[in-house]
Protein backbone atom coordinates (compact mmCIF):
# COMPACT_ATOMS: atom_id res chain seq x y z
CA UNK A 1 0.00 0.00 0.00
CA UNK A 2 2.98 2.17 0.62
CA UNK A 3 4.05 1.73 -2.91
CA UNK A 4 0.62 2.83 -4.21
CA UNK A 5 0.44 6.12 -1.90
CA UNK A 6 4.14 6.92 -3.61
CA UNK A 7 3.52 6.34 -7.05
CA UNK A 8 0.24 8.10 -6.61
CA UNK A 9 2.19 11.57 -5.15
CA UNK A 10 4.88 11.22 -7.50
CA UNK A 11 1.63 10.78 -10.16
CA UNK A 12 0.65 14.35 -8.64
CA UNK A 13 3.66 16.16 -8.80
CA UNK A 14 4.36 15.69 -12.23
CA UNK A 15 0.42 16.56 -13.13
CA UNK A 16 1.62 19.31 -10.80
CA UNK A 17 4.57 20.76 -12.93
CA UNK A 18 2.89 20.16 -16.10
CA UNK A 19 -0.09 22.61 -15.55
CA UNK A 20 2.42 24.89 -14.87
CA UNK A 21 3.54 25.18 -18.29
CA UNK A 22 0.13 25.95 -19.10
CA UNK A 23 -0.01 29.27 -17.04
CA UNK A 24 2.58 31.17 -18.63
CA UNK A 25 0.53 34.28 -20.61
CA UNK A 26 0.69 37.46 -22.47
CA UNK A 27 -1.73 40.08 -22.91
CA UNK A 28 -2.14 42.96 -25.80
CA UNK A 29 -3.19 46.37 -25.19
CA UNK A 30 -4.53 48.82 -28.20
CA UNK A 31 -2.99 52.16 -27.43
CA UNK A 32 -5.24 54.98 -26.18
CA UNK A 33 -7.93 51.87 -26.13
CA UNK A 34 -10.70 53.75 -28.63
CA UNK A 35 -8.81 56.87 -29.21
CA UNK A 36 -6.41 55.06 -30.92
CA UNK A 37 -2.80 56.25 -31.84
CA UNK A 38 -3.80 59.91 -33.01
CA UNK A 39 -2.85 63.42 -31.73
CA UNK A 40 -4.58 63.97 -28.69
CA UNK A 41 -7.17 67.00 -28.09
CA UNK A 42 -5.10 70.55 -27.27
CA UNK A 43 -3.80 70.69 -23.19
CA UNK A 44 -3.70 67.17 -23.06
CA UNK A 45 -0.12 66.39 -24.13
CA UNK A 46 0.03 63.55 -21.86
CA UNK A 47 -2.57 61.55 -22.69
CA UNK A 48 -0.50 58.85 -23.93
CA UNK A 49 1.84 58.31 -20.96
CA UNK A 50 -1.33 58.94 -18.40
CA UNK A 51 -2.55 55.80 -20.76
CA UNK A 52 0.64 54.08 -20.76
CA UNK A 53 1.43 54.88 -16.43
CA UNK A 54 -2.32 52.97 -15.99
CA UNK A 55 -0.99 49.76 -17.07
CA UNK A 56 1.13 46.67 -15.95
CA UNK A 57 2.98 45.71 -19.25
CA UNK A 58 4.86 42.40 -18.99
CA UNK A 59 7.91 40.62 -20.89
CA UNK A 60 5.79 38.99 -23.65
CA UNK A 61 3.08 41.55 -23.98
CA UNK A 62 2.16 43.12 -26.75
CA UNK A 63 0.85 46.44 -27.59
CA UNK A 64 -1.46 47.59 -30.85
CA UNK A 65 -1.23 51.15 -32.40
CA UNK A 66 -4.46 51.33 -34.56
CA UNK A 67 -4.12 54.96 -36.85
CA UNK A 68 -4.77 56.78 -40.14
CA UNK A 69 -2.50 58.55 -42.24
CA UNK A 70 0.50 58.70 -39.54
CA UNK A 71 3.26 56.52 -38.07
CA UNK A 72 4.61 55.16 -35.30
CA UNK A 73 8.36 54.50 -34.11
CA UNK A 74 10.43 53.16 -31.36
CA UNK A 75 13.32 55.37 -30.41
CA UNK A 76 16.04 56.18 -27.51
CA UNK A 77 14.46 58.39 -24.53
CA UNK A 78 17.28 61.50 -26.21
CA UNK A 79 14.90 61.04 -29.52
CA UNK A 80 11.93 61.09 -27.32
CA UNK A 81 12.59 64.34 -25.76
CA UNK A 82 13.87 66.09 -28.87
CA UNK A 83 10.64 64.54 -30.82
CA UNK A 84 13.11 63.78 -33.62
CA UNK A 85 14.68 60.75 -35.18
CA UNK A 86 16.37 60.14 -38.14
CA UNK A 87 17.40 56.36 -37.27
CA UNK A 88 14.82 54.69 -35.13
CA UNK A 89 14.98 51.34 -33.95
CA UNK A 90 11.39 50.51 -35.06
CA UNK A 91 9.31 52.45 -37.95
CA UNK A 92 5.78 51.52 -39.28
CA UNK A 93 3.15 53.31 -40.96
CA UNK A 94 0.65 50.18 -41.51
CA UNK A 95 -2.39 51.80 -39.78
CA UNK A 96 -2.57 48.65 -37.58
CA UNK A 97 1.36 48.38 -35.78
CA UNK A 98 1.57 45.50 -33.30
CA UNK A 99 5.38 46.00 -31.15
CA UNK A 100 6.51 43.03 -29.09
CA UNK A 101 7.26 44.14 -25.68
CA UNK A 102 10.46 41.91 -25.72
CA UNK A 103 12.37 43.40 -22.27
CA UNK A 104 12.45 44.48 -19.25
CA UNK A 105 12.61 48.44 -19.45
CA UNK A 106 11.68 51.61 -21.18
CA UNK A 107 9.99 52.19 -24.65
CA UNK A 108 9.53 55.21 -25.96
CA UNK A 109 7.22 55.70 -28.74
CA UNK A 110 6.91 58.75 -31.00
CA UNK A 111 4.53 59.59 -34.20
CA UNK A 112 6.88 60.34 -37.40
CA UNK A 113 4.11 62.66 -38.68
CA UNK A 114 5.56 65.98 -38.53
CA UNK A 115 4.52 68.18 -36.03
CA UNK A 116 2.53 65.09 -34.01
CA UNK A 117 5.26 64.23 -31.79
CA UNK A 118 5.11 68.06 -30.47
CA UNK A 119 1.44 67.81 -30.05
CA UNK A 120 1.53 65.08 -27.63
CA UNK A 121 1.61 61.91 -29.68
CA UNK A 122 4.50 60.55 -28.14
CA UNK A 123 4.47 57.86 -24.94
CA UNK A 124 6.69 56.20 -22.58
CA UNK A 125 6.07 52.46 -21.68
CA UNK A 126 7.73 51.25 -18.74
CA UNK A 127 7.58 46.92 -18.89
CA UNK A 128 8.11 45.48 -15.37
CA UNK A 129 10.44 42.98 -14.39
CA UNK A 130 9.17 39.35 -14.89
CA UNK A 131 8.74 38.25 -11.02
CA UNK A 132 8.97 34.87 -10.86
CA UNK A 133 8.40 34.16 -7.23
CA UNK A 134 5.19 35.96 -7.29
CA UNK A 135 4.22 34.13 -10.80
CA UNK A 136 4.87 31.32 -9.27
CA UNK A 137 3.14 31.47 -6.23
CA UNK A 138 0.10 32.42 -8.12
CA UNK A 139 0.51 29.82 -10.40
CA UNK A 140 1.01 27.22 -8.25
CA UNK A 141 -2.70 27.96 -6.07
CA UNK A 142 -4.92 26.45 -8.15
CA UNK A 143 -2.76 23.62 -9.15
CA UNK A 144 -2.16 23.25 -5.32
CA UNK A 145 -6.18 23.59 -4.22
CA UNK A 146 -6.95 20.42 -7.43
CA UNK A 147 -3.75 18.52 -5.64
CA UNK A 148 -5.20 18.76 -1.88
CA UNK A 149 -8.70 17.49 -3.69
CA UNK A 150 -7.67 14.65 -5.18
CA UNK A 151 -4.91 13.67 -2.73
CA UNK A 152 -7.95 14.02 0.18
CA UNK A 153 -9.76 11.18 -1.35
CA UNK A 154 -7.44 8.49 -1.80
CA UNK A 155 -5.78 9.91 1.72
CA UNK A 156 -9.16 8.90 3.63
CA UNK A 157 -9.75 5.99 2.25
CA UNK A 158 -6.36 4.45 2.95
CA UNK A 159 -7.03 6.09 6.90
CA UNK A 160 -10.20 4.39 7.06
CA UNK A 161 -8.81 0.78 6.03
CA UNK A 162 -5.94 1.35 8.09
CA UNK A 163 -8.76 1.48 10.87
CA UNK A 164 -10.05 -1.66 10.05
CA UNK A 165 -7.29 -3.85 10.91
Amino acid sequence: MAFLCSRYMLVSILMMISLQVVYVSSLEFQVGDTTGWAVPPANDTNFYNNWASNMRFKVGDTIRFKYKKDSVMEVTENEYKKCNSTRPHFFSNTGNTMFKLDRSGYFYFVSGAAGHCERGERMIVRVLVQDVINDFSAALAPTLALFRQLYALPLVFFLFISHLY
